[in-house]
């Protein structure tokens, strides 16, 4: 992939005659990509500190993750319409610089509100910024392998942003004030200059397209942002354990999300200038691609989630100890995606994306045979710090299965981020980018409520009966309860890892049976009309 800063390295701007460094624009967008990324998992970690600093209590805590990814996942289709019409480049920059602004706000507050609100309005400038970058990247960059490898580092950078985001917050939280500040302070300060500088360089890097301002859908954005809004909230407190999917505010949310999509749909198909056109999902294979963005974060955000767990709760590991845990899979999904960045000129697109998501079913199912001590007795033989610590091996149980995971999710995001928006109307980048991003956000928020359910409803009933023989063998309740946790988690997380491998055999089986598009029209340019793209 580094080749792309050698090859092909500047092309003369049409609009301006300058002469454009496509290698330093690459930069500027993947920058902007993982730090957009990072984000949703950089809090993580912090939030114990966070909530001891600003006294916020537990269940408002969780507010802090939700809250960016209800911004985020309900405001990417309106972002992407506006880099539309409005001009990709402006927007970007105008993203960048509310994230920035928002970083600061959050890096400096003193209370919950203003950091519950910094934490909406970065999700607002990421949900700006996000679907531009990719939009970016096709009017930026020429069809063929400079575009290939392109969408190769930016796909490399979405999917490595969860891991080093963990890596990054366990880092900074642990570090000494610095200025004066704390270290969880500066997991939302690290963004203010690289925002600022992004947005102040992209000008002389990127190239702005044409405005269309006055068609903007006012009815469809504000039907779709709320409809989007109500489903990932929704999502996400049918996946926390003290709501669930029987709660009444889950029902209502959900509810409400499915009426205004449908609203949303009926106001869309009788705008003259829709905000979602229809003609977006009217191809098979840039809909297939959709349908598959959504299937495989959903398996690989639970997959993050429930593995960091583990790896903290039940081997023992420190935060910053985990962060490193998940450096490999960094690293695999760059080795991956410069791999499949090659072979997409060679190789059409269902062959490698249909085998990477092979290979993450097999980690998933690799993952789901971790195993702990379910009997009584063997609990009981654990140390004083209730961890498995050396008992479960890393190296043997689990970074395998990290590589694996991460060179699938490699080999499958590139040829599928290049299908979903191959052959769209230049008019229409924007607003397909901001599907693929809102596809890959309710997916993820869908696969977690999901898998969480999959989870406790395991997880219950073995600890009960942990806790049971525990306090016979007398055993004081609290004790016998954090043993039990062992066993039941580890139960209710591997049968997690199976519905999720289940999650991507689904979208495996979407791209062989309807990924139909050739290598060698991922190698030209223009609308889809007449050329066959399945």
């Amino acid at each position: 992939m580094s080749d792309i800063t050698t090859t092909d390295t500047s092309v003369a701007d049409p609009g301006t005659g300058r002469t454009r460094h496509l290698g330093w624009a690459l930069v500027l967008i993947s920058v902007a990509q993982l730090m957009v990324v990072l984000d949703a998992s950089i809090a993580n970690i912090a939030l114990p500190f966070i909530g001891e600093d600003l006294d916020i209590d537990e269940a408002n805590l969780t507010w802090i993750v939700t809250g960016y990814a209800l911004a985020f996942g309900g405001l990417l289709l309106l972002g992407g319409r506006l880099a539309d019409l409005y001009g990709r480049r402006r927007i970007f920059m105008v993203g960048l610089a509310v994230f920035a602004v928002a970083s600061l706000l959050g890096g400096i507050a003193t209370s919950e509100p203003l950091l519950l609100g910094a934490r909406g309005l970065q999700g607002l400038g990421a949900a700006l910024a996000s679907p531009a970058a990719l939009a970016l990247i096709t009017t930026t960059f020429p069809a063929g392998p400079a575009r290939n490898r392109a969408f190769a580092v930016y796909a490399a950078m979405s999917g490595a942003g969860a891991a080093v985001g963990l890596i990054l917050g366990g880092w900074l939280t642990g570090l000494d004030p610095i200025l004066g500040l704390e270290g969880w302070r500066w997991t939302f300060l690290i963004n203010v200059p690289i925002g600022v500088v992004a947005a102040l360089l992209a000008p002389r890097f990127l190239p702005e397209s044409e405005s269309h301002p006055g068609q903007l859908d006012v009815p469809g954005a504000v039907t779709g942002t709320l409809g989007l809004l109500g489903l990932v909230y929704g999502f996400s407190r049918a996946g926390e354990e003290a709501h669930g999917w029987g709660d009444t505010w889950t029902i209502a949310s959900l509810a409400a999300g499915v009426a205004l999509l449908l609203a949303f749909a009926f106001v869309e198909s009788r705008v003259s200038h829709p905000l979602l056109p229809v003609r977006v999902f009217a191809n098979r294979t840039r809909a297939t691609s959709f349908l598959v963005m959504a299937l495989v974060p959903a398996a690989m955000f639970a997959m993050f989630y429930f593995l960091s767990l583990f790896i903290q709760l039940v081997v023992g590991y420190s935060p910053l100890e985990t962060g490193f845990a998940f450096l490999p899979f960094s690293v695999g999904i760059v080795i991956g995606a410069g791999v499949s960045s090659n072979l997409v000129n060679r190789i059409d697109a269902r062959y490698i994306a249909g085998t990477g998501t092979l290979m993450a079913v097999v980690a998933l199912v690799g993952f789901s045979r971790l195993s702990v001590p379910t009997g009584a007795a063997d609990l009981l033989a654990l140390g004083p710090d209730g961890h498995l610590g050396s008992d479960v091996s890393y190296w043997a149980s689990i970074f395998p299965f990290i590589v694996l995971m991460s060179i699938g999710m490699g080999l499958t995001f590139v040829p599928l981020t290049l299908t979903a928006v191959h052959h769209l109307r230049a008019e229409d980048s924007g607003i397909g980018s901001g599907v693929l991003n809102t596809m890959q956000q309710v997916g993820g928020a869908l696969g977690l409520a999901i898998l969480g359910t999959v989870s406790l409803h395991y997880a219950e009933g073995t600890k009960d009966r942990l806790s049971e023989q525990l306090t016979a063998q007398g055993l004081p309740p609290e004790q016998a309860g954090g043993l039990a946790f062992l066993g039941s988690f580890t139960e209710g997380a591997t049968a997690a890892f199976l519905v999720g491998a289940a999650l991507i055999a689904l979208g495996s089986i979407a791209i062989w049976a309807f990924l139909n598009v050739k290598h060698t029209e991922l190698a030209t340019d223009g609308p889809e009309g007449g050329v066959h793209v399945g």
